[in-house]
Parts: structure tokens; sequence; C-alpha cells
């Protein structure tokens, strides 16, 4: 049979129980939570941290400088390359004919500024001669008007003597034009040496670049790195600046940290950091800022918001900022592009910060 407590008997009861709690827990209690909201209030002064943050590496998108068809491919996807190494070879075939066919050109050129020389040579020969003719015949046509003025010979002896003086200036301006043409071929100037050629010049420029090209067939890896995602095989054809592989430097590593706005009022370039990363629990890497963006990540995008239209809403924007590892340790674990971090910076240390920057703090 139950035995139900009366209210008043219950209320004894509880008023009993209270007074069993002891009096310092009663004022221990209020005083740890004023404590934790101290902590917390000191803590969040002295730093500020953030979990958008991500591992950055230098990207580089590995194409080609000249159009051909692969004939090898030296690497694989996820494969650890070095500075200098093969990446793969365009077909060299067709370069090297372009190769001898700008050769022959530049060899032709050559021959024929030597053509252009004779040719000029000849053609002042020729206007020498025809100035000597024109000047015989008009000392002919002035003897023989002499003679007419004497009665000593007829009209047609004066007429053919005029004729042959108009034959004599038609031959040397002539050869005067001839000599002009003959100079154009070497530039205007015959005394011009055969480097100074327009058309060497020329030549020798396609001839360059073809040896430039040819050089080009062989793709070496521009920094260490790991090849990313590829399909490349051996006879694809590759244009100028198509694509063929992606590569992401080991060295530099970075992180890249997206604080909200309100949290770069104290930071500046050189504080210390600390980084987690959660692939590796349990252990950090120390950094230092590096720089901070002059622009919220939205003022980068594709396209940018138009907050002066439509209906606004204010929303924190957050900036990049950029952290640069110290000290790492050689048996630290390997850090990849992409993997998250929670980024700390200690932003106590605030007193070498520029008298703008203290005031724009307080």
């Amino acid at each position: 049979m139950t035995t139900e407590l009366k209210p008043a008997a219950r209320l004894n009861e509880a008023k009993a129980a209270v007074r069993r709690v002891p009096r310092w827990l009663w004022i221990a209690g209020p005083l740890l939570v004023i404590a934790l909201f101290a902590w917390e209030f000191v803590v969040s002064s002295r730093s500020v941290e953030t979990d958008n943050a991500y591992v950055k590496a230098d990207r580089v998108m590995i194409s080609t400088q000249v159009s051909g068809r692969v004939s090898q491919v030296l690497v694989g996807q996820n494969e650890a390359v070095h500075l200098g190494q093969l990446l793969y070879r365009i077909d060299p075939a067709p370069l090297k004919i372009a190769l001898a066919e700008a050769e022959a050109r530049l060899a032709k050129v050559a021959d024929d500024a030597g053509a252009s020389r004779a040719g000029v040579r000849e053609s002042d020969a020729s206007v020498r001669s025809s100035e000597e003719t024109l000047a015989w015949a008009k000392q002919e046509l002035s003897r023989q008007q002499q003679l007419l003025a004497r009665h000593l010979v007829a009209q047609k002896a004066v007429d053919d003597a005029r004729h042959a003086m108009s034959e004599a200036q038609a031959s040397r301006d002539s050869a005067v034009a001839a000599r002009d043409k003959a100079r154009l071929t070497l530039g205007g100037k015959p005394g011009s040496t055969l480097e100074q050629l327009p058309d060497y010049r020329e030549a020798l420029a396609l001839r360059d670049r073809a040896r430039l090209d040819l050089e080009h067939v062989d793709v070496y890896a521009p920094v260490d790195g790991i090849i990313g995602n590829h399909d490349l095989q051996p006879g694809e054809y590759l244009t100028v600046g198509q694509v063929a592989m992606p590569l992401v430097a080991t060295h530099p590593v970075w992180i890249e940290a997206n604080f909200k706005e309100t949290d770069l009022a104290r930071m500046r370039v050189g504080q210390k950091a600390e980084i987690r990363i959660d692939s590796y629990p349990g252990v950090r890497w120390h950094a230092q800022v590096a720089s901070i963006s002059p622009a919220s990540g939205s003022e980068f995008s594709v396209l940018p918001a138009q907050n002066a239209t439509g209906n606004w809403v204010k929303v924190v924007q957050r900036i990049p900022v950029k952290l640069s590892l110290v000290d790492v340790a050689q048996n630290a674990p390997v850090l990849r592009a992409g993997m998250s971090a929670d980024v700390t910076v200690d932003i106590a240390d605030d007193a070498d910060a520029p008298a703008p920057a203290r005031t724009a703090a307080r």
C-alpha cells in the first residue's frame, strides 16, 4: 500500500535538501561561470580564429608551345616530378622539315643578294656606257649642225645625228632605271652588308623561329611538384597553348584563411598564427601572416554582387589572408592543396602596428 506525502511534507523535504548543499558551492558556482566568461573574453581579445581556411599551392597548367602530335608521354597521374624532368614529347619530324626549309630560304636570300650586287655593278657599267654614248651623240649633232650652216652636209645628216642622240638618251634613261631597280633589291643601299638586308633579316628570323620550335618539342617540368589528373596519350594532337596536364607545386605551400571583416581590426602582417589541419588531428603548424587581400573574395568573382540594386541584405564579408608556414619539421606530414584547416592568429602583439592601424583598432 503506497503512502503519498502531503504537499507540506514535500516542501519541508525540499528545504531540507537545499540546506544540505554546502554554502561554498553556492559561492563557487557563480564565480566559476563568471571566470569562464572572463576567460573567453580575454582569449577572444587576444586572438581570432576561423575554420574557413585551406591549404594552397601553386598550380601550373602544362601546355605546349608548338602544335603537333604527341609521340611520348613519360609521366602518369599523381606522379612526383622534379624541375627539368621530361614530361612528354611532340613528334619533331614536321618541325625538322620546317627548319630545313627555313635554312634553305636563308641560303637562297644570301645568293639572291650576291646576284643583286652583281646586277648593281652591271647596271652601273651600263649607265656609264650609255652616258658616254649620249655625250658622243650630242657632239655629233652639234658638228653636223655646224657643217649644215656652212652648206657642207645635207639636212639628212643632221636628222640622223638628232635621231642617234635621242636613242642614246633613251638608252641612258633605261640603264638608270635598271640600276635603281637593282639597288632596291639591296634595300636602296648597295654598300650594305648581308645582315642589313630586310629580306635576309626576315629569312633569319624564320630560321630562328623554326629552330626554337624544334627545341620546344620536349616539354619539361618547370617546378618540383606532383602531376594531377590527365588523360594525355601518344597520338593525340595538341595545338599551341592547349593544356596537356596540371602540375601542383610541392613548394611553397601556404594557408589561405578567409576571416570575417570584423576580425581584421587588429590583424597585421607578421603576426604569429597556429594551424591545425583536419587530416592530421593533434598536429600543429606554426605560421605568420604574410599578406592581407586588398578586397573581399566576392570582389574578385566573375559576377560581383551589386549592392546598389534590388533588395539589399547586409552580409558580413570575408577577406582572404595568406599565412606562410615557418619552422616546418623535416618529418612533418605532407600538406596537399585543398586540405581544410583551422587557423588561430595571435593579435595581442600589435604594439608595432603603424599609428593609423592602432587608431583604427581603438
